[in-house]
């Protein structure tokens, strides 16, 4: 029986996937479940396992828009399994690989001492007329190649000699050139809506993060060893933004056509660097999390993401965004919005520097962190004061995130 294998729907919204690899070989004998192709939709990258086991043949290239429900392979159910068709493969392409020239090879390798054997002392040498003419024109001979005999640069080569833009350098000059990825267009195309359709702004602050180094520092290893996790500093920034977000709605909303919504929760989404590019999975109703709660969720996500194994489901929604840009070196950034949201936080990396503290100078651990927003709804006041809402509560985590019992608030 031939099986048809048709794209499934990746999820809500997306009409068609991008075949970014086949991971087997037309013709091949696939099992059951096997991962036999990555696809690219505009929110993930997918792998698409076979239905079912048999001998399986193409229906789409590399490159091909597919869409949903489009049969993109057949799978012949009736076809026997060949026995020990793996290890043949092995076993060719370690002769392959063992095998130190092919007759392409040799031939090439030939023509090449051929291309050798025919320089000569003359090879880009000028004549004395054609020397005159580019010690005028101010070009090195090097640049030049000589159309006379055995690669001599004769007067009419000097002649038609053009100045070269720049000083060559005689490095390497050469481009490659590839297809961008379904999902690095589909960023990209929301990137520049962010930027093209926004009133975005961006407002600065500083936070001494001295009080959760120290809370981590006393409470880290037995936090790790009760729940499996480690005490990191995302659930202390995502505790802080859910605060925040509170006290000030409007950071919390999105604008839908003429209207604006608002919402009574808070799923917050998180930057990962993923192996195709940036993704953003969202921890659902964080405002009911706990710490542990927290470190729990963003470690999963950031797995599944890492791994390829992230759902579109798991992407969607979102109403604010932590993206932590520190983890690279950033120091400071403007990051942007994450459509349709209205605002993002950026986390940056963590430096010791001089403060003011009780009137004398002292060294301390800070992090310039940076809010965007839509100022369409979100005004100035609002903007710097949840900023504010941010920094006073990781500067004091004890009295506004912990409600003054750290050890219940771990859950230690």
């Amino acid at each position: 029986m031939i099986l048809e294998m048709k794209v499934p729907s990746p999820g809500e919204s997306i009409t068609e996937v991008e075949i970014a690899e086949w991971l087997v070989e037309d013709g091949d004998y696939v099992e059951k479940d096997q991962a036999i192709a990555e696809v690219d939709s505009d929110k993930a990258t997918l792998e698409l396992p076979a239905e079912e086991s048999g001998t399986i043949t193409f229906k789409a290239e590399v490159g091909d828009a597919v869409a949903v429900g489009e049969v993109v392979c057949l799978i012949d159910t009736d076809a026997p399994k060949p026995e020990g068709a793996m290890a043949e493969k092995e076993s060719v392409k370690e002769v392959q690989k063992e095998t130190p020239k092919t007759e392409d090879t040799q031939e090439k390798s030939a023509s090449e001492e051929v291309s050798e054997t025919a320089k000569t002392y003359a090879t880009g040498t000028p004549s004395p007329a054609a020397k005159k003419i580019l010690d005028e024109k101010g070009i090195p001979a090097a640049s030049v190649k000589g159309t006379g005999r055995d690669g001599r640069i004769t007067k009419e080569d000097a002649v038609n000699a053009v100045p070269a833009m720049g000083t060559p350098t005689g490095g390497n000059r050469g481009e490659t050139r590839s297809k961008l990825s379904m999902l690095r267009r589909k960023v990209a195309e929301r990137l520049v809506s962010a930027k093209n359709e926004t009133a975005m702004l961006t407002t600065f602050n500083e936070v001494d993060m001295t009080p959760i180094f120290e809370l981590r520092k006393k409470y880290k290893e037995d936090f790790k060893e009760k729940h499996g996790v480690s005490l990191g500093f995302m659930s202390f920034f995502t505790k802080a933004c859910v605060r925040a977000l509170e006290m000030y709605p409007a950071v919390n909303s999105m604008i839908d056509g003429k209207e604006m919504i608002s919402y009574d929760f808070c799923d917050i989404s998180i930057a990962v660097s993923g192996p195709k590019g940036l993704m953003v999975p969202v921890i659902r109703n964080a405002e009911n999390l706990t710490f542990r709660g927290v470190e729990a969720e963003v470690k999963r996500l950031a797995i599944r993401a890492r791994e390829g194994e992230i759902t579109v489901d798991e992407m969607t929604g979102g109403t604010f965004t932590i993206t932590n840009g520190g983890v690279f070196g950033s120091m400071l950034s403007t990051p942007i919005i994450n459509p349709p949201q209205s605002a993002i936080l950026g986390m940056h990396n963590i430096v010791e520097r001089p403060i003011v503290r009780d009137g004398a100078i002292a060294i301390a651990p800070i992090m310039y962190v940076a809010l965007s927003y839509d100022h369409r709804i979100i005004d100035g006041k609002e903007s710097v004061s949840f900023l504010v809402a941010v920094k006073e509560a990781l500067e004091n985590p004890e009295e506004f995130l912990m409600e003054n019992n750290v050890e219940r608030a771990l859950e230690m």
